[in-house]
């Protein structure tokens, strides 16, 4: 047994996934750097059943191998030590009995990709893969794929932590943050982010601003603040409601509240702060607040001393489910919304469902159209969840945020896949530019922009139900103060246009978005009168 390089979390860890996720690899990273020996699950049933899971299937079938697992796993999750590493058959949490069991434990998933799962182990039913990775449920492609997206709610129910698809090495990058969600409330979950730039960890949980002792959230910080001293860019409200939560910044720098600030001018205004108060490129900076303190903080950690950390502590609900998220960071000009900016990901993101209690009712309806545009573009429960009008809350946030991470994991930079988050944005930043950024908020705008991508879509029933989401939340489904042609003009400097005509997001179904989408001028210029009738 190799001797330990870190501590080990105050619980067991145990991994849990699909087939082919790799939790035996990951088991082994973990238990090498803790200077433990990993303990699999399914080594262990096979010790007792004195043949192999392929064999027992074949023997006796499914129901017999599952109440034999049951028991193997029971006994061993009972005598699980903190620091212990445990690795999980993938149908294990199937058993109401081994997810009670899994409670005192840090459980945490390993993902994958069922295209990557069945490169791995598909077909080896037939004993294509060989000796014990033989996987009787891996016999033909279309089941299998079904009983990854059936498997995949209770995973995420179960897990306190997810890594997504991991390249060798990040389970070990993990590990602080794994030790110190161990240490966190229960409830407290942890996403790891993943980027052609770097990772970084994603905590979610109640009462880690609004009422944890500022220790807790030092236990959770990303970043070492007796090396890296924190330097925080907030708002005036957000200050006088959580300013000193945080317990542990070299110095505060506070704006007024608006989009307003999101300029150069107020870049300025933060860089020269930071200078008077003596940060260095050793320090980091806390993005406390909404998107438009995220945008901006963010922007000024890229290009302050040619680029500093940004930890994000989002306290609304746009920022939480997504602007805090993939890196992307800018300012304002008199033009265009967001015209200057660099890709940025940020240290670490700590996120407190609660702070959204003290946002205003108007502020809240515009941050759920962030929940909606995510809704559509990832479809299944949570499109089903949103077209029923459940309110908000942390399984929410969660899912927004797994799905924009897994987007910009695929690509950081927008040439692809991450364009599908620009839905319903295109016209929306129009509509806030045509009227100068004061008479819509962010998430009103995007909510008109869906309704055009909607009707560009030619998705006239599914823009019925989305209209009539937004009227149920009191939100704007009309432009007023901004001509036709006004919008038009803002559009033409949409940043995401190359040449020619800017492209769009249209919508096929909930959960099949296509990006790139070339439109007419007409179709474009009778999808804003509609609007604006």
């Amino acid at each position: 047994m190799a001797a330990p390089v870190a501590s080990a979390p105050s619980r067991a860890v145990v991994l849990i996934g699909f087939m082919g996720a790799g939790k035996s690899t990951v088991a082994a990273e973990l238990a090498r750097a803790l200077g433990v020996d990993a303990l699999d699950s399914d080594e262990l049933l096979e010790a007792r059943l004195g043949h192999s899971i392929a064999e027992e299937f074949e023997r006796r079938g499914e129901p017999s191998f599952r109440a034999q697992e049951e028991e193997v796993v029971c006994g061993l999750l009972a005598s699980a030590k903190g620091g212990s590493v445990i690795s999980l058959g993938g149908g294990s949490v199937l058993s109401a009995r081994v997810r009670e069991a899994l409670e005192p434990h840090l459980v945490v998933l390993v993902d994958v990709d069922p295209e990557v799962a069945w490169e791995r182990v598909g077909g080896s039913a037939n004993g294509g893969r060989g000796g014990r990775q033989a996987r009787p449920l891996a016999r033909e492609r279309e089941a299998f794929f079904a009983l990854h997206a059936e498997r995949r709610a209770l995973y995420e129910q179960v897990a306190d932590a997810h890594l997504p698809p991991l390249v060798r090495g990040s389970a070990n990058k993990a590990l602080d943050a794994l030790r110190a969600l161990a240490g966190a409330p229960r409830g407290t979950r942890l996403l790891w982010a993943t980027s052609s730039a770097g990772e970084y960890p994603v905590v979610i949980g109640r009462g880690l601003l609004s009422a944890a002792p500022a220790s807790r959230l030092v236990d959770l910080w990303p970043l070492d603040s007796s090396a890296s001293r924190p330097f925080c860019v907030t708002d005036e409200t957000v200050a006088a409601l959580y300013g000193e939560r945080l317990g542990h910044v070299a110095a505060t720098i506070t704006l007024p509240p608006g989009e307003q600030q999101k300029t150069l001018a107020g870049a300025e205004r933060v860089w020269r702060a930071l200078v008077a108060a003596g940060a260095t490129r050793a320090d980091h900076l806390v993005a406390l607040g909404g998107g438009v303190v995220g945008d901006l903080a963010g922007f000024c950690a890229a290009t302050y001393q040619r680029g500093v950390p940004v930890v994000h502590v989002p306290t609304t609900l746009v920022a939480q489910v997504d602007s805090a998220y993939g890196g992307k960071t800018g300012v304002d000009l008199a033009e265009a919304k967001n015209y200057v900016g660099a890709y940025h990901q940020p240290a670490g993101v700590i996120v407190d469902p609660d702070t959204l209690s003290t946002l205003p009712a108007q502020e809240l309806a515009a941050g759920w159209v962030e929940v909606l545009k995510t809704a559509l573009i990832a479809g299944g429960e949570l499109w089903a969840g949103v077209a029923r009008g459940e309110e908000v809350d942390e399984r929410t946030i969660i899912a927004c945020a797994r799905t924009k991470l897994s987007i910009v994991a695929a690509d950081e930079r927008d040439r692809g896949r991450r364009m599908e988050l620009n839905l319903g944005h295109t016209v929306g930043h129009a509509i806030e530019a045509a009227t100068g950024y004061a008479r819509y908020r962010h998430g009103e705008a995007v909510g008109l922009g869906l309704l055009a991508a909607l009707r560009l879509s030619g998705q006239e029933a599914l823009r019925g139900t989305v209209l009539e989401l937004l009227r149920n939340r009191g939100l704007p489904v009309k432009v007023e103060g901004a001509p036709v042609a006004a919008v038009l003009e803002a559009l033409a400097r949409d940043k995401k246009r190359l040449s020619g005509a800017v492209p769009f997001v249209l919508v096929a179904a909930p959960g099949e978005v296509e990006v790139g989408c070339e439109v007419s001028a007409e179709d474009v210029r009778a999808a804003l009168a509609e609007l604006m009738e």
